[in-house]
Formats: structure tokens, C-alpha cells, sequence
């Protein structure tokens, strides 16, 4: 059975670290790899890349956020009305 479940915060923060090259702590490396088990990272060499699904996964969640923002400044400027 396919693991295809919501990344979690963690997960995420990971692969957005990832996607902008920022190094980070030796004790992520084995929640790494779990990302790399279910196909969101790749390694190369001493790098770890995004795959394409993870890309997705870093775009959606950000498009997710940018959404909630928007509804929440919609929100409070209806209030101010």
C-alpha cells in the first residue's frame, strides 16, 4: 500500500529546506529518508535534490498557504466595513 498521506510540517519544512539549499542538522537525516523512501527527495552524491513529487508537494503547500492567507486578510477587512 502506497504511503500517500499528508506530509507533515516537519516533512515539509525538510523539503523547503532542501528546494533553497539550506543545510541542516544530522538529526533530520533519518526523517530524510523517509522522504526519499516515499520518492519526495533524491540523492546525489553528498545532495539531496526534490523529485518532481516533491516539488509538487513544497508548491501545493505553499498555493495552500498564500490561500489561507488571502482568506484571512478578506476576513479582516470585511470586518473593518
Amino acid at each position: 500500500m502506497e504511503r500517500e498521506a499528508m506530509l507533515r510540517d516537519e516533512q515539509l519544512s525538510i523539503l523547503r529546506d532542501i528546494s533553497q539549499s539550506v543545510a541542516f542538522a544530522d538529526d533530520r537525516h533519518g526523517k530524510i529518508g523517509e522522504l526519499i523512501a516515499d520518492g519526495y527527495v533524491m540523492k546525489d552524491g553528498d545532495l539531496f535534490e526534490l523529485t518532481a513529487k516533491g516539488a509538487t508537494a513544497v508548491e501545493e503547500h505553499a498555493a495552500a498557504l498564500g490561500a489561507s492567507d488571502e482568506e484571512q486578510a478578506s476576513a479582516s477587512s470585511e470586518r473593518l466595513i
